[in-house]
């Protein structure tokens, strides 16, 4: 062609036959390669190309013939479907818009900047030739082929999307595509200038846009690519992708302006394109309205629907109860917390505890029918909402709740299925706003859970007046470590063959500034709860050390025990903080005894096995408290590094009268015997107690027989006799919980 040698038209048009076949080719190689997904785009680019391969076979045919143009309408036919095989392709690629809307919208935003080269062409091209000539159709109608060919770089530009990494095969295809526009321009500015030949250096380009879409076949699928990962089109697009569409109007609309004869006449073929431009944007702003107003409902969705359930959410539902409050009518509401939810979703999952969780929510949906709104407020939370007069009390409500999550045969022998406590409170002149109706609901329903679970209540002025109590005992407890409010008093424990003090327990007592003196029965269940246990352990272990390093001169032998929570047991800081208090009070680590309870060691696991016997390790002794009253496995006795046990006072308290007391006791004695541990007797009040016991062989005891839990100064005293006071006759109900 460079050399403009004669065979050099033939030479371009077989040429760009070939390649075309051999492009459809690997199309459609590509297509069988390619996972299932890719396969339609590539089978659409193989008919682009097969149909490009007949257009050109048919272009070169009637050139042979005598027709050094031509633009005949069989030949614009097939330019014409490769042209929309092609734009479906790109509309079938990878990263595509996945809804009809979606793809509408992008196949707009490429007909509109095509539409607006017309003008622009028109202007460029068409401006300085002769009027007769421009009846000719092949000078004219050539425009359309780089107005098609921007459209379709332009719906692939708009595709290709700013969230993830370009395909390679994409990239190519643009590169393509812009050759194309290119070729095709310049073809239209040649032959409406009547200055084009067959063969001429323009020709190469086309093939060369072929040759780059077969490069892309031999590519390999984007590994990161997952249809099932976009469910619909961004929501909030980039700003340079609103503005596509809308940049080249301008430009067309001053070319189309410009494009006037001296007669002020506008050209038809720019007419019809600015009227189809118009078409255009027109239905792309119906589009853009239909999508924004399907955002603003998919937003109200997500804000007042929970989308697990389908059901109305937190949100939701307090707009309703505000309102109704507003009204005159009566109003109640329902609080349900499903019980043991959390041991579905630690047991099976929570793909389950989501599958569960929306059968339930169907199962509510339908015994609350329309006596009710029901509401998910929560993760395993639900509220129902009843105004207005009612045909069901809330109380009915309430057992076909219950009676719907009751498990069938089947659900019963996967055991999967939880039961439900419901708080009931209706609102009345006690309610300030609705948040008052919503704690006194929150009340009742764990009133149901304390009652058995899979129960109601309804909130009454003690339950509500209790919780008050409760909720600001919490608050102050907050406030006690800090504010010195705790002390210790300590226990004596007795070797029972001679009377000495063999040992003391530090008990931990509360100062109340208002209430005076709380036993810890009244306030270490609430900092269980309400993890308050930890600081409350971290400084009973230090200020026990610390008091026991005072009596150590006189009575180096004797060592404190100190109680210790499950939740403590469980944290890796423990060895840090028994080994902190120790060192801290110049204490031995073998005076002081930590003592947990059965129920707390059987559960702790193999960390806190590991972790009880680095504590052995260091010397700290550990003792079983209030044995007998929990499991009591011979097999768990194997694993943990005890020292000793501590024989539940309920068993002390009736060793003189029931034999089968008198048994247990003795027992645990022998167990202790054979696993190499010490025994202590708890609760130990009566002569007769201490006679049984001390027949049976324990080592130690602790009651009231031998001290009440006194001060360290009283402690102290009474280690500095030779033979403790005789403490009789005190009475069961005297006794302090530890």
């Amino acid at each position: 062609m460079l050399l403009e040698l004669p065979a050099a038209a033939l030479v371009s048009d077989l040429g760009a036959v070939a390649v075309a076949g051999w492009v459809a080719v690997a199309c459609v190689g590509a297509a069988r390669r390619h996972p299932a997904s890719l396969r339609r785009f590539w089978f659409l680019l193989a008919a682009t190309m097969a149909l490009a391969l007949a257009g050109r076979a048919l272009w070169t045919s009637q050139r042979l013939i005598g027709d050094s143009l031509p633009h005949t309408l069989p030949i614009g036919l097939i330019f014409a479907a490769s042209l929309l095989t092609g734009t479906g392709a790109l509309l079938c690629s990878v990263t595509a818009p996945r809804t009809v809307v979606g793809r509408a919208r992008t196949l707009l935003d490429g007909l509109i900047v095509g539409l607006a080269l017309i003008p622009v062409g028109w202007l460029l091209i068409f401006r300085n030739v002769v009027t007769a000539d421009l009846d000719e159709p092949s000078r004219t109608v050539g425009l359309f082929y780089p107005m098609f060919d921007l459209m379709q770089l332009t719906i692939l530009v708009a595709v290709i999307g700013p969230r993830r990494p370009v395909w390679r095969p994409l990239t190519l295809l643009g590169v393509s595509l812009s050759i194309r526009v290119v070729a095709d321009a310049v073809y239209v500015s040649l032959v409406a200038a009547g200055t084009y030949q067959a063969g001429a250096p323009v020709d190469v380009l086309w093939p060369l846009s072929y040759l780059l879409i077969g490069l892309a076949t031999r590519m390999s699928p984007p590994p990161y690519y997952d249809p099932g990962d976009e469910a619909g089109e961004t929501p909030l697009p980039p700003w340079w992708r609103v503005a596509l569409p809308y940049v080249p109007v301008g430009g067309a609309v001053v070319a189309t302006m410009l494009a006037r004869d001296a007669h002020g006449h506008t050209p038809l073929p720019v007419f019809l394109a600015m009227m189809a431009l118009l078409a255009a944007l027109g239905l792309r702003q119906a589009l853009a309205a239909n999508e924004n107003l399907r955002l603003v409902a998919r937003l109200r969705q997500l804000a007042y629907v929970d989308q697990l359930t389908g059901l109305p959410n937190r949100l939701a539902f307090t707009r309703r109860l505000r309102t109704a409050l507003r009204g005159a009518k009566p109003v109640a509401v329902l609080l349900l917390d499903l019980d043991g939810f959390k041991q579905v979703n630690d047991r099976f999952g929570h793909s389950t505890g989501d599958t569960l969780l929306s059968g339930l929510s169907r199962r509510m949906r339908r015994a609350v029918a329309d006596d009710g709104m029901i509401a998910r407020i929560g993760g395993d939370e639900f509220a129902v909402l009843v105004t207005g007069a009612r045909p069901a009390t809330p109380e009915q409500l309430a057992e076909r709740l219950l009676a719907a999550l009751q498990p069938s045969a089947g659900e019963e022998v996967v055991g999967v299925h939880p039961s439900a406590s419901i708080g009931i409170a209706e609102y009345g002149p006690q309610h300030i706003t609705y948040t008052d109706l919503l704690r006194d609901a929150d009340i009742a329903m764990y009133a149901a859970k304390a009652a058995g679970k899979s129960a109601y209540r309804r909130c009454t002025p003690v339950l509500r007046e209790s919780a008050v109590s409760r909720a600001e005992l919490i608050a102050d407890l907050r406030r006690a470590v800090d504010e010195e409010q705790l002390h210790l008093e300590f226990q004596p424990i007795v070797d029972l063959a001679t009377g000495a003090v063999r040992s003391a327990e530090a008990l931990v007592r509360w100062r109340h500034p208002q209430l005076g003196m709380l036993s810890p029965a009244r306030f270490l269940p609430l900092a269980e709860e309400t993890g308050l246990i930890l600081p409350i352990d971290r400084w009973v272990i230090h200020e026990a050390c610390r008091a026991a390093a005072t009596w150590q001169d006189g009575v180096p032998t004797a060592t404190v025990a100190v109680n210790i929570a499950a939740a403590h047991l469980r944290r890796p800081d423990l060895i840090a903080t028994v080994t902190e208090a120790t060192a801290g009070a110049g204490l031995a680590p073998r005076a002081l005894t930590l003592e947990l309870t059965e129920s707390a060691l059987i559960e702790g696991s193999d960390e806190v096995l590991d972790r009880l016997g680095q504590l052995r390790e260091l010397g700290i002794r550990i003792a079983i408290d209030d044995f007998g009253t929990g499991y009591s496995s011979l097999s768990y006795l194997h694993r943990i590094p005890a020292t000793e046990l501590k024989i539940d006072r309920s068993f002390v308290a009736r060793i003189s009268e029931d034999t089968r007391a008198y048994a247990t006791v003795e027992m645990v004695t022998r167990l202790a015997g054979a696993f190499d541990l010490g025994v202590v007797a708890e609760g130990v009040e009566t002569d007769r107690q201490h006679d049984a016991v001390a027949a049976i062989g324990c080592v130690q005891g602790q009651g009231y027989r031998y001290g009440r839990p006194a001060a360290l100064a009283e402690l102290r005293s009474v280690l500095a006799q030779p033979v403790p006071p005789q403490v009789t006759g005190v009475a069961e109900s005297d006794l302090t919980l530890t």
